[in-house]
């Protein structure tokens, strides 16, 4: 014990060499008890291959002892040598007093390897042979929770609040598992409980505010998060959104700019701000929000969707035609992008060219009713009567109750 002393005495200086040094020179001599003595010194000071050279001569010398298969489990689990824990805590039998400990560690390490059921088997059967005990409760809840068996979870994490040194954060665990179920108001409950909130923590918080309808504490609870930590992101599109439903557009507008100062590739906020701009009547700004999210994502639809609507508004049709060309250029076809280039190429006078947009978009909007409607009259006035006549008739098809086209196509096919 003198030589443990004195070795712990030289780690904790950092005289690491002396203290192995010590050790090594005392091994040859060494009892049984010693060795086993210095392997539990090397795992606690981090020595794995160390700890593990000495626990397996001591295992050849007493293969039934559990001391010594654990700890070895420990230092495979550690090197992730999961198989050989594995087999090395199966020899453990069922008789053994360390039996409930080793179902516990099995069901982890099969759980690490995604055979939940094995993992789930090993732990009602540890249940069977320990009903009130609650470390087993909170082993089924984190097992349930892992592959989203949110339900299961909770009954087993409710089992577990009375642990009170558990390093599982089980009022989160509780939070998020009603707030996956849609059980939003009791997941809040379990969210106020929570003492040391972390950002995640509170981001999820006002997430699952927000979605029980309680915009005032959602709000609250990110402007904190804010306050604490201005570079967490995400925060800022939420809080944005929670500002907009309770209708305090310029707050929300404020904060989408305040978000795209730290996160400037964000085509979401773009977007996000384009909209709130364009409801605080700043169409300048709006268009500019909208146009930097397209520039940073061509591909993104919603953005250039809602810039053509802009340019619309603006009466700015050789512009649709500019952007979209673009668009198709670098991320390839849409049959919206086709009808809204023939929509523009006819108010440019450009027939020709809105014919064969009109053209491509048919492929894919046949059964649309609207773009119907709209390509047949256009090939009324090109003078394309038959094929309107067989648009129209389609049209009809789908919507039997407009007389007035019905009354139209009627007309065509007497002249």
């Amino acid at each position: 014990m003198n030589i443990l002393e004195e070795a712990n005495r030289l780690m904790e200086l950092d005289q690491v060499d002396q203290a192995i040094n010590l050790l090594n020179k005392s091994i040859p001599s060494a009892t049984d008890d010693e060795l086993y003595w210095f392997a539990e010194f090397y795992l606690n000071w981090g020595f794995l291959m160390e700890a593990e050279s000495l626990l397996q001569q001591l295992l050849e010398k007493y293969p039934d002892e559990t001391d010594i298969k654990l700890h070895l489990t420990d230092i495979y689990i550690e090197q992730e040598q999961d198989e050989q824990a594995i087999e090395l805590l199966n020899s453990i039998p069922s008789e053994d007093e360390s039996y409930l400990q080793v179902l516990v560690a099995l069901a982890d390490l099969y759980q690490a390897q995604g055979l939940f059921e094995v993992a789930e088997q090993k732990l009602l059967q540890a249940k069977s042979i320990n009903p009130t005990e609650t470390i087993i409760d909170l082993a089924l809840g984190e097992l349930y929770y892992s592959f989203g068996d949110f339900k299961r979870a909770i009954t087993a994490y409710e089992k577990s609040l009375q642990l009170t040194d558990s390093a599982i954060p089980i009022h989160e665990r509780l939070a998020e598992s009603y707030a996956n179920v849609g059980e939003y108001e009791l997941a809040l409950t379990y969210y106020e409980k929570i003492t040391n909130k972390h950002v995640d923590v509170q981001f999820k918080y006002g997430l699952t505010a927000y979605q029980a309808d309680r915009k005032e504490i959602a709000i609250q609870v990110w402007e904190k998060l804010i306050e604490e930590d201005p570079y967490y992101h995400t925060a800022y599109m939420q809080l944005a959104k929670a500002y907009e439903d309770e209708e305090m557009i310029e707050e929300a507008y404020e904060t989408t700019l305040k978000g795209l100062k730290l996160d400037e590739f964000n085509k979401e906020l773009y977007l996000l701000a384009g909209s709130l701009a364009h409801k605080c009547n700043l169409e300048d700004e709006s268009e500019e929000h909208v146009r930097q999210a397209v520039n940073l994502d061509m591909d993104y639809k919603d953005a250039v969707l809602f810039l053509i609507e802009i340019l619309k508004e603006k009466n700015k049709p050789e512009e649709i035609v500019e952007l979209l060309t673009l668009v198709k250029e670098s991320s390839g076809d849409d049959p919206i992008y086709e009808w809204e280039l023939a929509r523009a190429c006819n108010e440019i006078e450009s027939y020709k060219d809105a014919l064969i947009h009109y053209q491509a978009a048919y492929n894919s909007l046949q059964h649309d009713s609207d773009f119907l409607k709209e390509y047949g009259y256009f090939l009324m006035e090109e003078g394309r009567t038959q094929e309107a006549v067989n648009v129209l008739t389609t049209y009809i098809e789908i919507e039997p109750e407009d007389f007035e086209v019905l009354e139209y196509v009627n007309r065509l096919k007497e002249m």
